[in-house]
């Protein structure tokens, strides 16, 4: 008989020693290791050896010519939003991790998905009664689909059990920090925990094909909380971001095996649950800036979805010594950046200046097209002229104060010019790689430089 055995696993990244280490070799990490009991397992050899011979069977090996590649039908979870994000839908057999801050709306997000979808659905939740998610579910759904079902446990024996009584088509995990078998001896929500009870439903999902949603938390850093095994098991990770106490809601990918990791989804929260955004830009801009300096608008693009962002920016002299440099949903040491080309290339001294910018929305945008914007709201900002209503731009800024040619100049242009906008300032690169004729009622404006686009916009 095995005996169980006691390991060292690091609290931070889930690092193994056999021994107390102070510091964790892997993450830097001082006294983070805790001691562990593993209880004692069946043999790994003696599951798949019979009379000391390995089985033939377990070692087949598949010609990679013979392997349908076929793509399975995805499951569509009736929402525009996640589907994008997911990559068209939720595979068969895949495992999605969830995550967000508490409160953002993980739970009201899967909830309201499997409501209304017609698959057989089973939630599990280790956070709430029976009682607490039957009044959600009134709340967001007031004819709820009769395929889902509610089972109140943190055990994972009796999860499985559970699942095979009922068979369902999509299992909801709320959430895997509160998961715990009985094979490892320590609390719900350790790395240890974690990490075995994700390796056992990620063998289920693919054995027996039933897609698994897993809800996690997040720790005070803003990363998964627990190990980072975690992300690299599951197939999709996936992350709600946005503060609680704004409207708006952004479902990110940040991993996914089945789709691109550049997609993103927007939710308005409402009091019967989150409303998918199907035309971000109109919600994105506001329409009482008229006069008012410091506000640009640049088309911008995440995924293959283009939208227009209001770029806000405030220039005010420095109260101290030191200026401020704040930037809300921006790169700020890329807006260091565009200030010191702003300064060197165009002359303008913002050394004793205080500057701050937002993205309005709640947004955070890497796109570089940005930059022309950004730059033309702190000037506009500094020298208080606002910049004339129908103006939109797009073009990345060099060092040198060259604007630079950007990605998919066509899409930016029809988005800008569906919403009403009479002149747009592209890269002049941009100008001869697309039949600009084709697209009628707006004004497209090719510049080279910084000095060109901030003409154009201030005369």
């Amino acid at each position: 008989m095995a005996k169980d055995k006691t390991i060292y696993v690091c609290s931070n990244c889930g690092q193994e020693s056999p021994k107390w280490i102070g510091k964790c070799p892997q993450c830097g990490e001082w006294n983070s290791f805790k001691e562990f009991r593993v209880a004692a397992g069946p043999s790994s050899e003696s599951s798949f050896k019979t009379n000391g011979l390995v089985s033939p069977q377990t070692l087949s090996a598949l010609n990679i010519k013979d392997i349908s590649s076929t793509d399975d039908p995805r499951i569509d979870m009736e929402d525009d939003e996640l589907n994008r994000v997911l990559g068209g839908g939720l595979v068969k057999g895949s495992l999605t991790l969830l995550g967000g801050e508490p409160g953002i709306g993980k739970s009201t997000l899967s909830l309201q998905t499997v409501l209304g979808i017609s698959k057989k659905v089973l939630y599990v939740s280790g956070e709430e009664s029976a009682h607490q998610l039957k009044m959600r579910a009134q709340r967001i759904n007031e004819s709820p689909s009769d395929n889902c079902l509610i089972f109140c446990d943190t055990s994972l024996e009796n999860i499985f059990a559970c699942i095979s009584n009922v068979k369902p088509e999509i299992v909801v995990i709320d959430s895997i920090q509160t998961i715990s078998t009985s094979d490892v001896d320590s609390s719900a929500g350790s790395v240890s925990q974690v990490r075995e009870c994700a390796a056992r439903l990620l063998r289920f999902a693919k054995t027996s094909g039933t897609p698994i949603i897993l809800i996690g938390h997040i720790n005070k850093e803003g990363t998964l909380a627990g190990p980072k095994i975690l992300e690299h098991i599951v197939d999709t990770v996936i992350q709600f971001e946005g503060d609680q106490h704004h409207m708006y809601r952004i479902l990110r990918s940040i991993k996914n095996r089945f789709g691109s990791t550049s997609e993103l989804g927007i939710y308005e929260m409402l009091p019967n649950g989150l409303r998918p955004v199907s035309n971000p830009s109109e919600l994105l801009l506001s329409e009482d800036h008229e006069g008012l300096s410091g506000v640009a608008i640049s088309c911008a693009i995440e995924g293959v979805r283009p939208f227009l962002v209001e770029t806000q920016a405030l220039v005010s002299t420095a109260a101290y010594g030191t200026p401020q440099r704040s930037a809300t949903g921006f790169d700020q040491k890329r807006l260091n950046m565009l200030l010191a080309v702003l300064e060197k290339r165009v002359g303008f001294k913002l050394i004793q200046k205080d500057v701050f910018i937002n993205i309005a929305g709640g947004l955070r945008v890497t796109d570089q097209a940005m930059d022309l914007s950004i730059i033309a709201a702190v000037l506009s900002s500094n020298v208080d002229t606002a910049i004339e209503q129908g103006w939109c731009m797009a073009g990345e800024v060099g060092l040198s104060g060259e604007v630079r040619p950007v990605s998919r100049i066509e899409q930016r242009v029809s988005e800008a010019q569906k919403l009403g906008f009479t002149n747009i300032i592209i890269p002049n690169q941009n100008f001869h790689t697309f039949e600009a004729r084709n697209i009628k009622g707006i004004n497209i404006i090719p510049v080279r430089k910084v000095e060109e686009a901030l003409r154009h916009l201030f005369g």
